[in-house]
């Protein structure tokens, strides 16, 4: 599944279709939000590119159940995981089970938000917790606390729920994705910083500047299986992304769990697109002698 929007910027998305084309299924690519589509008529639908979901959540989250009843959604992203995976509150779930999250603090419509709450050394970050590609977000510089408030407040006002998150200085040395296939990791990039202007809201921003490919170590492995295996759903994502940076102390800490319609950066590695391919090839398989 796809939008207007990934139609237009998914670069992976024509790929894809003809790698499965040429591998013996029938695929195509086909707006979420389309007119009677005839969702009964697939055999499995997997979500791509739905990058205009933030700002419908609630009905794109009603499509997800429609659909997850009318075929199979996803296979290993079905729509409860869709679900848990919009609202950046599962990050709190996340740290609960004891894996290194960026410190975040959330602030409920018709809570408040004071000056000092967002009073951070290194300056802060302000977002709300339903959003997809940094949207309606911005940093702080210490000293501006006054500016955060603001921007807390405005979102407040609009009934969204607040995330106020400490600003990690060493994030200008590269955000981290790492990319996994059927539970498997694949292949990972390096990406440059996405608020590089602080005090500004752009919505028009590149949210993946710089991307290069990049070979994690250990510890980013650890925190990214540790967070996967967090999910609440049982047995293996067909993809997942898993956003790092390194905290004060070099540390690797999940910044974002990306389990709906993540770019996956399938261009920056020779073999990433065959072993998508071989995912949705085996789910699809899995899923007909499931129903036979």
């Amino acid at each position: 599944m796809t939008s207007a929007a990934g139609v237009e910027y998914d670069t992976d998305l024509p790929l894809i279709v003809d790698a499965l084309r040429a591998g013996g299924l029938a695929a195509e690519a086909v707006a979420w939000d389309a007119h009677s589509p005839g969702w009964d008529g697939f055999d499995l639908a997997v979500i791509r590119s739905t990058w205009d979901y933030s700002e419908r959540l609630d009905e794109f989250l009603d499509w997800a159940d429609r659909t997850a009843r009318a075929t199979r959604l996803g296979l290993g992203n079905p729509a409860p995981v869709v679900r848990w995976n919009s609202d950046k509150r599962y990050l709190l779930e996340l740290a609960e089970r004891g894996v290194p999250v960026v410190p975040t603090r959330f602030v409920e419509p018709g809570g408040r938000c004071e000056e000092a709450d967002v009073d951070q050394p290194g300056g802060v970050v302000v977002k709300p917790a339903v959003s997809a590609g940094a949207r309606d977000t911005a940093r702080y510089e210490p000293g501006r606390s006054a500016d955060a408030v603001r921007h807390a407040r405005m979102l407040l006002e609009q009934g969204r729920t607040v995330m106020v998150q400490p600003y990690l200085r060493r994030v200008e040395e590269g955000e981290r994705a790492l990319v996994f296939l059927a539970g498997t990791f694949s292949h990972a990039i390096r990406k440059g910083p996405v608020l590089t202007e602080p005090g500004v809201v752009d919505n028009d921003r590149v949210a993946h500047p710089g991307v290069t490919p990049y070979r994690p170590t250990a510890a980013e492995l650890g925190v990214a299986r540790a967070a996967l295996a967090a999910v609440p759903e049982p047995g293996p994502l067909l993809f997942a992304r898993v956003d790092l940076a390194l905290d004060d102390a070099g540390e690797p800490v999940v910044m974002e769990l990306e389990l709906i319609e993540p770019n996956l950066f399938l261009q920056s590695d020779p073999q990433a697109l065959g072993r998508l391919v071989e995912a949705v090839a085996g789910a699809a398989a899995a899923e007909n002698r499931r129903v036979r």
